[in-house]
C-alpha cells in the first residue's frame, strides 16, 4: 500500500495515568478518531471501565491524507500501531454519511444508500456501515480508502464507525428527562454536527460546514425552527473544540438563552490526568467505549 508522506502530527495533549501498563495491552481498549482536526487517541482500562490515556495530535503542516497522518504517528508511537489490545475502534469524521432504520438495511447496498447524499469516489473512498443495536439504526458512511486499508491490516478485528455513532451512543447514555426533545451540538474543525433526540432516539442528525460564527448560529437556529424548538426556551447542549470565551460560544450564548456545555459520557471513569482538559472536549472519543 502506498501513501503520501506526511509530517509527524504535533502533540496538543499527551496525558497518561501512571497505572497504564503497556506491557499488557490486552487489558486495555484503544480508541482513535481521525478527521480534519487531526488524530485523537484514547486508552480505556477494561477491568476498571476507566480512561487512562488521552492524546491529541493536530495535522502536520502540509498533511493531506488521514492515512498518512496516522501512519506517520504509528511509525514512532507507543500506542498507535501497537497490537494486542483487547479491542480497537476508529471513528472517521466527515460529512459523508446517512442513517436509516436497521430493518430497511440490506448488506451489499451500502453504496446505493449513500449515493443519495454523497458521490463516492471509488479510487479514494470505501463505504462501510455500523448498526446501533440499542436504537436499531444503521449508519452508512464513506471513509478514506488508504486509512481503512491501514486500519484493517493493523487491526483485523478492529471496528470502524462514523463519528456520529459514538455521539449518538454517548447522548443516549445521558440522563435526560423523558419525552423532551433536545438539541445537541458537537463542534469540530469548521464543522458542526447537530442532533435532535427524544427518549434516546435520534430525530435529526446532520453535519454542516461553517467558516464564521454567523454560519454556526444560522444552521443551529435553522434546525431548531424546522423542529419547532424555541431558542429562548429549549436547552441546547454543546461539546467540542471551543472555549468559554471563544467567538463561537459567544454567538451561541447571544441567540440561545439556555445554552450549556455537555459532560463527559456517564457510566465511565476518567483518570485525574484528564482533568487538564475541559469535560466537554473529546466526547466522541470517550463515547467510542459505548459503541
Amino acid at each position: 500500500m502506498s501513501t503520501s508522506v506526511s509530517p509527524l502530527p504535533a502533540a496538543l495533549h499527551r496525558l497518561h495515568d501512571e497505572t497504564l501498563d503497556l506491557d499488557t495491552p490486552s487489558a486495555y481498549n484503544l480508541y482513535l478518531t481521525a478527521g480534519p482536526a487531526g488524530v485523537r487517541v484514547g486508552v480505556a482500562d477494561v477491568r476498571r471501565n476507566k480512561f487512562v490515556a488521552l492524546e491529541d495530535y493536530s495535522p502536520g503542516e502540509g498533511a493531506t491524507l488521514l492515512a498518512a497522518q496516522v501512519q506517520a504517528l504509528a511509525a514512532e508511537h507507543e500506542l498507535v500501531g501497537r497490537t494486542g489490545w483487547n479491542r480497537v475502534r476508529l471513528a472517521v469524521q466527515n460529512r459523508h454519511f446517512t442513517l436509516l432504520p436497521a430493518s430497511l438495511f440490506r448488506a451489499g447496498d451500502e453504496a446505493a444508500y449513500l449515493r443519495l447524499h454523497h458521490a463516492t469516489d471509488p479510487q479514494r473512498e470505501v463505504v462501510r456501515h455500523y448498526t446501533h443495536s440499542g436504537s436499531e439504526i444503521t449508519s452508512i458512511f464513506a471513509a478514506e480508502r488508504e486509512l481503512v486499508q491501514w486500519f484493517q491490516t493493523t487491526y483485523p478485528e478492529g471496528q470502524l464507525v462514523h463519528h456520529t455513532s459514538p455521539l449518538l451512543e454517548g447522548i443516549a447514555h445521558q440522563n435526560e428527562q423523558a419525552g423532551t426533545r433536545r438539541i445537541y451540538l458537537s463542534l469540530g474543525h469548521q464543522e458542526v454536527t447537530l442532533l435532535a433526540m427524544r427518549d434516546k432516539q435520534p430525530e435529526f442528525c446532520n453535519v454542516f460546514p461553517f467558516s464564521t460564527p454567523e454560519d454556526l448560529i444560522y444552521y443551529t437556529i435553522l434546525v431548531m425552527q424546522e423542529l419547532q424548538l424555541n431558542p429562548d426556551q429549549d436547552v441546547v447542549t454543546v461539546w467540542g473544540d471551543l472555549t468559554h470565551d471563544s467567538e463561537l460560544f459567544t454567538i451561541l450564548r447571544k441567540y440561545i438563552r439556555n445554552i450549556r456545555f455537555g459532560n463527559r459520557p456517564y457510566d465511565l471513569g476518567y483518570s485525574y490526568r484528564l482533568n487538564d482538559v475541559f469535560e466537554y472536549r473529546y466526547f466522541e472519543l470517550y463515547a467510542l467505549h459505548l459503541c
